[in-house]
């Protein structure tokens, strides 16, 4: 949940002017008080990039920087279920977002991006509503980059399962916000099953225990009626999200994915056949990206507001605080899963990044989970961990041993975490192979 949004963040990593000059048509769909349909375009083109082409596509770079959908689901042993039918039907997955502001950048129409992906990549049209009941006035489908973002790594993941997207007022991060974040939580049970939380995340440091206090009870809340909610651990590897434009460098985890009722999401490169997508490796997220404030790698660490929750007793360096991540998906702009960015007739193809893209990740593979087990999950945690810790480990997760999350911000050096076997504090059990995992989940997730 970066400060960075995912689009601004690309086009400096990929340093492509074409992306920055991709027009924003003017939206002329309804502005609705409550819930709103996407348009139903989305249908499969005859050539895999439509007629026109895209002004760029980081699927055709002499190396290639991002993964078709179905690389990707090829890669996380999600391809599979897809095949057999496991696809998200019957689910639903709740987004709480920020509406635009006037006049901000990079906000385009979510039904022409989404419309686009589907027809690039041969998905079912998006079943999206949006919901503005926290955001008066807002308009649902002005969708600033994370918003898209978002919506189209869930569509890819679980492409039938449908999409509620809550708007909340646009404030600067979660500390600002805490009572708005807090009430789409507590409407996200009546939309759906699984939430994916991207956007607002702090570094514990910045918030009153009120405040912490809030958000935890709209997650208990949340947990009492079976709902999964992932969160994104963080783009500041160790040092966790900075409170002030020029803090004072230190360990630190980010807020909420350090709440033990949240799914923590933590970030890796991965490495696939870019002609397949069958899996090769992966590492830490950490690779410095120049233009960019600070320094970015996987947020994880442990936490100083919660204490270490039965789940994780006993795992080797856990200490007293909650540990953060839970589990890891691909969060590097080199290596991430394709969205489409669409406007004034002209398209990109660009690569997702940050822990913002793991998120939605892991949310579609719950509703695939939800989908396969008939019934919703709800709060995963000590199932996860009961499979990391059992024989079937190394099946259901792909193990990341390689790398660490410290940063350099300014001429601090902020020491992090290295990964190793097992969990650690950086990609918490690792990145999942879901053919093998959903049923694990279905399995071991009782009540």
């Amino acid at each position: 949940m970066p400060v960075l949004r995912r689009t601004a963040f690309l086009r400096v990593a990929v340093g492509v002017a074409a992306a920055g000059t991709l027009t924003v048509a003017a939206v002329t769909g309804p502005v609705a008080s409550a819930s709103t349909a996407a348009s139903g375009a989305g249908h499969a083109t005859a050539t895999a990039r439509g007629a026109a082409g895209p002004a760029y596509d980081c699927l055709t770079l002499a190396s290639p920087t991002c993964y078709s959908p179905q690389q990707f689901r090829t890669a996380y042993g999600i391809q599979p279920l897809t095949d057999r039918g496991i696809t998200g039907r019957g689910e639903t997955v709740v987004m709480p977002e920020f509406a635009a502001t006037p006049g901000e950048s990079g906000v385009t129409d979510v039904r022409q991006d989404i419309a686009r992906y589907d027809s690039v990549f041969r998905l079912p049209p998006a079943r999206l509503r949006v919901v503005t009941t926290l955001a008066p006035g807002a308009s649902p489908f002005q969708a600033p980059d994370e918003y898209y973002g978002d919506v189209e790594i869930v569509h890819a993941i679980a492409p039938q399962a449908a999409i509620r997207v809550i708007l909340i007022p646009a404030d600067v991060s979660l500390a600002l916000g805490v009572q708005d974040f807090s009430a789409a939580l507590r409407m996200a049970p009546s939309l759906g099953g699984v939430v994916s939380i991207t956007q607002g995340g702090v570094n514990e440091s910045c918030l009153t225990s009120a405040q912490v206090a809030t958000v935890h009870s709209a997650l208990q809340f949340d947990r009492e009626r079976h709902v999964t909610v992932a969160v994104a651990s963080g783009d500041f590897g160790a040092e966790g999200q900075p409170c002030t434009a020029t803090p004072t460098p230190a360990r630190a985890v980010v807020f909420p994915a350090s709440d033990p009722l949240a799914l923590a999401v933590g970030g890796t490169s991965l490495d696939a056949s870019h002609m397949t997508g069958t899996y090769i490796g992966e590492t830490v997220w950490n690779r410095p990206v120049p233009g960019l404030p600070g320094a970015v790698a996987s947020g994880g660490g442990f936490s100083r507001d919660f204490a270490r929750p039965a789940y994780q007793a006993g795992l080797p360096g856990i200490g007293a605080g909650r540990g953060v991540p839970d589990v890891a998906s691909d969060a590097d702009p080199d290596t991430g899963i394709a969205f489409v960015e669409a406007g004034g007739g002209q398209f990109g193809i660009f690569p997702a990044g940050g822990t913002s893209a793991g998120a939605p990740v892991w949310a579609g593979i719950v509703a695939l989970a939800d989908q396969y087990a008939g019934r919703p999950l709800g709060f995963i945690n000590p199932a996860i961990y009961q499979i990391g810790r059992s024989a079937q480990y190394h099946r259901a997760f792909h193990d990341v041993t390689t790398g660490n999350n410290t940063v350099q911000v300014g001429s601090v050096t902020v020491t992090g975490f290295g990964a190793g076997p097992g969990w650690d504090p950086v990609t918490g059990w690792g990145s999942p192979d879901a053919q093998v995992l959903i049923p694990l989940l279905a399995r071991y997730v009782t009540g």
